[in-house]
């Protein structure tokens, strides 16, 4: 049975940080392109950072810099760690899953994700 449960969100005020992670049973993650999709209220969902095995990786502009994506094989499990937080940062963060098929380009839409968290929420304040 394939589960994604995303832990580490909560409140922060600006400035601050969070470290969110996906824990994946079901599949091996190196096989998968993983990311991070937020959604914030009234809006659509966003991909926020996606890595695979080999290093590559694809942020965001609103986060390049701030945050960082990364995985661990031997444990299964995706991280986000994000810093210098911000109040447009506040959103419902999801983890996804999708296999991967020898791609050259990151996958950056959600729609291109087959396995999905229920989410986190992060709320940073002014």
């Amino acid at each position: 049975q394939v589960q994604l449960v995303e832990s580490g969100g909560g409140s922060v005020q600006a400035g601050g940080s969070l470290r969110l992670s996906c824990a994946v049973s079901g599949f091996t993650i190196s096989g998968y392109w993983m990311g991070w999709f937020r959604q914030a209220p009234g809006k659509e969902r966003e991909g926020v950072a996606v890595i695979y095995r080999d290093g590559r990786k694809y942020y965001d502009d609103s986060v390049k810099g701030r945050f960082t994506v990364s995985q661990d094989n031997a444990k299964n499990t995706l991280y986000l760690q994000m810093d210098s937080l911000k109040p447009e940062d506040t959103a419902m963060y999801y983890c996804a899953a999708k296999p991967y098929y020898g791609e050259y380009n990151v996958p950056r839409g959600p729609n291109a994700y087959r396995y999905w968290g229920q989410g986190t929420q992060v709320t940073v304040s002014s």
